[in-house]
């Protein structure tokens, strides 16, 4: 009976057991280890920050859904892995045995990479249900006491959709309570231009976006490299095109929220602290080929946040490739599937799809984009606006979190989303 083990229990990890549970049947042993007890919703997160959503309302308790399915499961984390005796140690003083390994941690939050960055300095975070929980108990004392805000992306950061949904989020909100003319809101992003979005744009999203934030007052520096963020102040270097300096701003701010830089976790560094030589890139994120496997030690699969993938164009301040869901999904099912052949003594042929499909909402409007592939030239490169995708957004969170419950394998992103925005244009059918 082939002994899987996978760390991780976010979006790409949960998914990962059950389709291997419903590929392999009762005929694998299946573990998962996760530092905690429960699965976010992390689309979620930027409600949770504003108290549209309860903390509860977009987690799942994990023993008892896995329970049902047979999978074991320990939430004491991943103290270390290693990859050439097929063994990790647990954060308990355990260690479990491994035939094959999927990893998919997500990142490592990099908050200490910039002076005063993250909850436990002067600014908020939604990159955790945690984080969001604890800046919705600070945003209702903003409220009381408003005052400038600065929302953003840092150096390094790979993920910007959320950045945009909590800015316009928070100022959806802001309006239904009639202080929005009492916060000045100032965009501050390491991309080279709004709607960039660590992939080019997608479809006209650039200048979809600068109307969106023109309509709504949302002033913005692009190319950003953030210096210090002290309790009143963010401490900005905007750059030319050339990488040369070309402004300095010091914003004032009684609230801010920043995405951070990612890098690996922590139980993929050896004994000395140094990155798995052979398993991760110099930050720490894992090396795979084209079918989610590790080229080095080919009994481990990589599956998304925590993969590496080289960034799509240089850019004066550096930026990463985001991983959106639809694509971690594709990830997932193609490494279960690998896996599933190499058990059965065959070579692996799954490749993910790498597309990019996204419904990112402001509250009261949201804008979705699917770029097949996600990284141009593409098939298609197509964005919309409207209400319609802030109500999308809520549906797909009610299937998401109920699949999760239910401990189902179906592809939700697959089914729900490319029947909401249309089956064909996804499928590279339609024309730009």
């Amino acid at each position: 009976m082939p002994k899987i083990l996978v760390i991780g229990a976010g979006i790409g990890g949960v998914p990962a057991a059950f389709e291997l549970r419903e590929r392999l049947g009762a005929e694998a042993d299946i573990s998962v280890v996760s530092e905690t007890d429960f699965f976010q919703f992390v689309p979620s997160n930027p409600w949770v920050a504003v108290n549209w959503r309860k903390p509860s309302d977009v987690k799942v308790h994990l023993p008892d859904v896995f329970g049902k399915l047979g999978i074991a499961f320990n939430a004491s984390g991943a103290k270390q892995i290693h990859p050439t005796e097929n063994r990790v140690d647990l954060g308990d003083g355990s260690s479990l045995s491994y035939d094959y390994l999927v990893i998919a941690t997500g990142p490592k939050l990099a908050f200490d990479e910039i002076e005063g960055l993250g909850p436990k300095g002067n600014t908020k975070s939604i990159c955790h249900v945690d984080h969001a929980a604890h800046a919705g108990e600070q945003w209702e004392a903003f409220c009381r006491n408003p005052g400038p805000m600065v929302v953003g992306a840092v150096q390094g950061a790979s993920c910007f959709g959320p950045a945009y949904e909590y800015a316009l989020t928070a100022v959806s909100d802001l309006r239904k309570r009639k202080i929005r003319d009492r916060v000045p809101v100032t965009f501050v992003t390491s991309e080279p231009y709004i709607g960039h979005l660590g992939l080019g744009g997608v479809g006209d999203t650039k200048t979809m976006l600068e109307s969106i934030f023109r309509d709504r007052d949302i002033k913005w520096i692009t190319n950003a490299k953030i210096d210090k963020v002290t309790p009143t102040s963010v401490e900005v270097t905007e750059l030319n095109e050339d990488g040369t300096v070309k402004k300095t701003h010091s914003l004032p701010q009684h609230y801010s929220m920043f995405i951070p830089g990612f890098r690996g976790v922590d139980c993929l560094k050896d004994a000395d602290g140094k990155w798995i030589e052979g398993l991760t890139n110099p930050r720490g994120f894992i090396l795979v080929d084209k079918h989610q496997r590790n080229p080095t030690y080919p009994n481990i699969f990589g599956v998304g946040v925590c993969v590496a993938i080289p960034p799509f164009e240089p850019t004066p301040v550096p930026i990463g490739v985001p991983k959106t869901g639809y694509m971690i999904e594709s990830m997932v099912t193609a490494a279960t599937l690998n896996i599933q052949e190499v058990i059965e003594g065959k070579e692996p042929t799954h490749l993910p799809s790498l597309n990019a499909v996204c419904l990112a909402d402001f509250g009261d409007s949201g804008v979705a984009f699917v770029a097949l592939p996600q990284i141009p030239p593409r098939n298609v490169n197509w964005a919309s606006q409207g209400y319609w995708v802030h109500l999308a957004k809520i549906a797909f969170e009610k299937y998401f979190l109920r699949k999760i419950r239910n401990g189902s394998s179906e592809p939700i992103y697959e089914r729900v989303m490319m029947k909401a925005l249309g089956i064909n244009r996804l499928k590279g059918d339609a024309k730009n």
